[in-house]
């Protein structure tokens, strides 16, 4: 992150960058793992920024974490356990626990600080996710912690920072973490994950991670939004066992819905799910074309 004056600049891809007004820097330091500013800026509200990249902003921070969990846990048919990687806001637990039928809820996050600094500047991200007795928290390392456990999980949400030289997530993007995954999923498993800008000018992640994970998985889906805090339309990709989400109906999603999920979504319902899979051609174009296998050996940086 830089500042200058009273503005907040973001660096979002080599050739282009962002500005926005800044109101206030509520926190500005390094962890162990990351450099972390919680802002508020004019055009996005309270904003956490991990490593000078924009993670979530109260404009629109709804958007991207119901459309990273809804559609896996309404696809699923009733989802009980969940793992989670990841989403030290509380937001991406926030979603899934406000599905009745879970009654377990594992999140690891590697840094501690990060999830301390969010429940004290950040709580109306997390609204009580933290305090309900279904959600487990450990800060550890989620690769070293599937490695360790033997428990099996209905729906698997990675919601981590992008794969970032020298930051803590990049071998959370590999296949070798993928086909860890798979043997940790339950029998008609899902996985969702953040896969990167959709911009027609930065698509190689987003057509990666999803090439990456269809050598993994029988079924691969990818799916995006416009997120107007990232400054562009961000991916995300599902893989499952067998389940498929374009072929739930309007009708059936928003009656699972109503039936399952405590509240409303102020974003996601039926008609939206329909569109978050309706990718664009060159998009389509681009997963057709992509052969990169991402994994330890050859693994993948974003600037």
């Amino acid at each position: 992150m830089e500042t200058s004056g009273k503005r907040f600049w973001e660096q979002i891809t080599p050739n282009q960058a962002t500005v926005s007004t800044l109101k206030r820097v509520l926190f500005s330091g390094k962890t162990q793992y990351q450099s972390v500013e919680i802002i508020e800026t004019g055009s996005f509200g309270l904003t956490l920024v991990l490593d000078g990249k924009t993670q979530s902003a109260a404009i629109d921070e709804f958007v991207y974490h119901e459309t990273l969990v809804q559609p896996a846990m309404v696809l699923h048919p009733r989802p009980e356990v969940v793992f989670i990687a990841g989403g030290g806001e509380g937001a991406t637990a926030r979603e899934v626990l406000s599905h009745h039928s879970v009654r377990r809820v594992v999140m690891v996050d590697i840094d501690s600080q990060v999830v301390e600094l969010c429940k004290k500047y950040m709580p109306d991200f997390s609204r009580g996710a933290y305090d309900d007795p279904r959600l487990e928290l450990r800060i550890e390392d989620a690769l070293a912690y599937l490695h360790q456990t033997e428990e099996s999980y209905d729906v698997v949400v990675i919601d981590i920072p992008d794969p970032l030289e020298g930051g803590p997530a990049y071998r959370l993007y590999t296949q070798e973490f993928y086909q860890l995954l798979k043997r940790r999923l339950k029998p008609q498993g899902i996985v969702v994950v953040q896969a990167g800008p959709t911009a027609i000018t930065e698509v190689q992640c987003f057509s990666a991670v999803n090439k990456t994970l269809s050598t993994v998985f029988p079924k691969v889906f990818g799916y995006h939004t416009h997120m107007a805090s990232f400054s562009a339309t961000w991916g995300f990709a599902m893989a499952t066992l067998g389940l498929d989400p374009t072929g739930l109906s309007i009708q059936e999603i928003d009656q699972r819905l109503a039936q399952r999920v405590k509240g409303s979504r102020r974003f996601y319902d039926g008609i939206t799910h329909q569109g978050l899979f309706a990718l664009p051609k060159h998009l389509r174009d681009s997963l057709a074309r992509e052969s990169r296998v991402i994994s330890e050996g050859a693994p993948l940086f974003v600037v």
